[in-house]
């Protein structure tokens, strides 16, 4: 990875070292030189802890699914929601072909892939950023900071897996659209009963919607989802107003205190919108994970994305690298697919929920365009 003097030699770097970067490395990383940048040298603490079915495919593609099993993550075989009607409904995940949906233990899932893709041969550096990049012949020039000292650096391919920012991208010409506002507040605490372990639980309400899942380690998760121009985002920012809003909600308040919930910690708060980057792929660069799209939490496929565009990316890294000027031009078009096929289930699914067309937040769902 080091050539003469100081300077930093590698095929690819990639900037943020979560789901997405990590799993760019894991499967480019036994073919070119990666180097791997991270400002945190721990995985921070993050709501998104639900892993599709469909990611066994991932895995397995990977070699990584026997490994992520010993991991000891909690399966989950359905959910219940309040959604669309004044009646509780049930969906049973017991028929996917792929097997349950996981509760992630996320900060014990980041560090795993980390160690992953350092064992498959990539370079991982934290706490590491890059200063800044420069164009130079089909390269690049870099200035990096790692472990406080500054270093050069050369490559050919750009990476940005630093997530929602898409700070890298951004300064290289892309531009981030949100498509709403939306914004999450959420809780940490004891899961003391158990019996609900395997199921998750949404609820609608007027100004937005719940969600609770169990969480490895007789842990649970609440969150509230609604919009940041709102009155009820100051609800979402605030966590014993998040409880006592929580509490109002019939459905969601005993599924609470049938697992003897108790919150521990403050609460946390981030921006949950949809977004895209455009483009995703430029000269030389190429964005992964949230770095290029942004899921609304209610499609649960966040990291599910972050490891699909991981493993596309490294496929379309890997071409282009041999020369193949079609490589990130596909893997732009790819992501446009993907996003397009996104927003049509999305608008589907809040379309289910009328009982309160009249207020903002569903208003807002209902036409697109507003």
């Amino acid at each position: 990875m080091t050539g003469a003097d100081t300077m930093v030699e590698a095929d690819a770097v990639v900037v943020g070292a979560g789901p997405a970067g990590a799993a760019f490395a894991i499967n480019l990383a036994p073919l070119r030189r990666v180097l791997v940048l991270d400002r945190r040298d721990t995985p921070a603490v993050r709501i998104g802890e639900s892993l599709a079915p469909a990611a066994r495919r991932l895995l397995t593609d990977m070699r990584l699914w026997d490994d992520f099993r010993a991991q000891g993550h909690a399966p989950c075989h359905g959910g219940r929601s309040l959604w669309g009607g004044p009646e509780p409904a049930e969906a049973d995940g017991l028929r996917d072909i792929d097997g349950p949906r996981w509760h992630l233990d996320r900060a014990r899932f980041d560090r795993w892939l980390r160690g992953v893709a350092s064992s498959r041969g990539a370079a991982v550096r934290v706490p590491a950023h890059l200063r800044a990049a420069t164009r130079e012949g089909d390269g690049w020039r870099l200035d990096l900071d790692i472990g406080g000292r500054r270093m050069p650096a050369r490559c050919r391919l750009l990476v940005d897996a630093g997530g929602r920012g898409s700070s890298l991208a951004r300064r290289l010409g892309a531009r981030r659209t949100a498509g709403d506002r939306l914004v999450c507040g959420w809780l940490h605490g004891r899961d003391a009963d158990g019996r609900q372990s395997g199921l998750t639980h949404i609820e609608a309400e007027p100004d937005g919607w719940w969600y609770t899942a169990p969480l490895p380690g007789c842990r649970r998760v609440l969150a509230f989802h609604t919009d940041a121009d709102l009155p009820a985002a100051t609800d979402a920012c605030d966590g014993a107003a998040l409880s006592r809003r929580a509490a109002a909600r019939g459905f969601l308040s005993g599924v609470l205190a049938g697992s003897g919930f108790r919150a521990e910690g403050p609460a946390g708060f981030c921006t949950a919108h949809s977004t895209h980057l455009s483009p995703a792929a430029g000269d030389g660069w190429l964005a992964v994970g949230d770095a290029a799209l942004g899921f609304d939490p209610l499609s649960s496929q966040g990291i599910f994305n972050a490891l699909y565009t991981g493993l596309a990316a490294a496929e379309a890294a890997d071409r282009h690298l041999a020369g193949d000027a079609s490589a990130l031009p596909d893997y732009q078009a790819g992501l446009t697919e993907i996003h397009d096929a996104y927003r049509v289930h999305l608008w589907a699914w809040y379309g289910l929920e009328r009982r309160w067309h009249d207020r903002a937040f569903w208003s807002r769902r209902l036409d697109p365009a507003a």
